[in-house]
């Protein structure tokens, strides 16, 4: 800040006299007429002054509130994170797990879904399904076979193959392949001792899937492709088209594909090799009580996570002295107590044995984590499989309640989600401080720069008039002199 010093000492003689009014400052010039404060660096510190305070108040709010709006973003993920995990839990449908088991896997496999009857059952594989392949007599494969057109049919559909008078066996299973509507015939030419062959392969199985030829060139050099009833002299049928043959406890199926979905509700067999009526291979349909435990053993880890995830944000850190950025937070505390009501809650589950979390092997550890017992869970599933259920997924079950308030809490009227605007309006409100507080500073700016130009110009002015009368008093002395004389 500039400073104004009055010289006391008596004046100078003409040559080297002190101004007796001198104002200087660090972006003075000094001289008579020039600028005597620094305006900008004099404006640009008061205005700092002014403004700093009021900048680390808004600056030390806006952290807080983007530290609890961060904090709150958390929790809203590792709820949504945990509610996952209770989805294969919170309905009855999702106990009803059923699993298809087999007792020779070189026999059939089999897999069930929900309302597959429960038992075992014999299954009998006198056949399987299989697709049709034949084999052409020898041809030379150099040879063009003849022109015209040949008609191919797999079960009821065709499809029409032109071939040219340059065409060799070969071109014509290319043609055969690439046709348009060509339902799944394949063709290939096998090169054999005694000539090359067109093997024409179907990938439709069932008996109902034959494979036909015909052709439209009179009768002459094409009609050594032809096939059908009454006409087999031209191909041999390495395999023929043939259904799935087989019984389940005695009632006998028939099948065009080996992937059998019909014979029984609920239950896909895939058949594999044929049986022998001493060896009967058996299927069991039963609860899929294995997912269901490890949907439950999943749910248990979710709940550890996030239970860390609620201590880190509400808790106190006793070895650091740091508290979690919710720590008070009534939104947390509100679901915090939820959660714990709906772990510990006593469900009417029909029996007096299973009906809380504990009493299937889930209690609570010191640190708040949930602990899994797998014996007595799987003893519990064995014993009474519809109190289990009934515990997770009735309508007061433990997955539905967490379900329901988690739900409610990120609802558009919940808890979590009226502390989020909260917050978010808190945060547009310290934005707009910063913007006013901003143009208020720009607006002290423009007045100070006014005023102390203004002062500027009027002390340069003194300094001028200083100097003048400086010069004037000076030469008094002269003239007093000069009458003397």
């Amino acid at each position: 800040m500039s400073t104004t010093s009055i010289d006391s000492s008596s004046a100078g003689t003409a040559t080297g006299s002190a101004p007796v009014v001198s104002v200087a400052s660090n972006g003075s010039s000094g001289a008579a007429g020039g600028s005597v404060i620094d305006v900008n660096s004099l404006v640009s510190q008061l205005v700092a002054a002014t403004q700093a305070p009021q900048e680390a108040l808004i600056s030390a709010q806006t952290q807080q509130v983007s530290a609890q709006i961060s904090a709150l973003g958390t929790l809203k993920s590792s709820l949504a994170t945990f509610q996952s995990s209770l989805s294969a839990l919170d309905t009855p449908g999702a106990f009803q797990l059923e699993t298809a088991t087999s007792s020779d896997q070189t026999a059939f496999t089999a897999s069930a879904t929900s309302g597959a009857p429960q038992g075992t059952y014999n299954v009998d594989i006198s056949a399987l399904a299989q697709a049709q392949q034949l084999l052409s007599g020898p041809f030379n494969a150099a040879n063009p076979v003849g022109s015209g057109s040949l008609t191919l049919s797999l079960g009821g559909t065709s499809f029409n193959v032109a071939v040219t008078s340059t065409d060799t066996l070969a071109d014509i299973a290319a043609a055969i392949n690439s046709a348009a509507g060509n339902p799944g015939v394949s063709a290939t030419v096998l090169q054999g001792a005694d000539g090359a062959h067109l093997l024409l392969s179907s990938s439709l199985t069932g008996a109902a899937n034959t494979i036909s030829v015909a052709e439209t060139d009179g009768g002459t050099a094409l009609a050594a492709l032809t096939y059908g009833t009454g006409n087999t002299a031209n191909y041999t049928e390495e395999a023929a088209a043939q259904d799935a043959a087989f019984s389940i406890s005695g009632v006998n199926f028939t099948s065009a594909n080996n992937t059998v979905t019909t014979a029984m509700s609920g239950v896909t067999l895939n058949l594999l090799s044929t049986t022998t009526a001493t060896t009967p291979a058996t299927l069991t349909v039963g609860t899929d009580t294995a997912t269901i435990e490890s949907n439950i053993s999943s749910f248990v880890s979710a709940y550890n996570t996030l239970q860390s995830t609620l201590v880190s944000l509400g808790g106190y850190d006793s070895s650091t002295s740091t508290a979690g950025p919710m720590m008070g937070d009534a939104a947390l505390m509100g679901i915090q107590n939820q959660i714990q009501e709906a772990l510990y809650s006593v469900v009417n589950t029909g029996s007096t044995t299973y009906d809380t979390l504990a009493s299937v092997g889930i209690t609570t550890q010191s640190d708040g984590t949930l602990s899994l017992n797998s014996s007595t869970l799987a003893a519990a599933l064995n014993t009474n499989f519809s109190a289990v259920s009934q515990l997770f997924s009735g309508t007061a079950g433990v997955a539905n309640a967490l379900n329901s308030d988690i739900n409610t809490a990120l609802g558009a009227n919940g808890s979590i989600t009226t502390e989020g605007q909260t917050l978010t309006s808190q945060e547009n409100a310290l934005t707009t401080q910063t913007n006013q507080l901003n143009q208020q500073m720009a607006a002290l700016t423009a007045s100070l720069t006014q005023q102390y130009s203004a002062l500027n110009t009027l002390l340069s002015s003194l300094q001028s008039t200083s100097s003048y009368l400086t010069q004037a008093f000076a030469t008094l002395p002269q003239v007093q002199s000069q009458q003397d004389a």
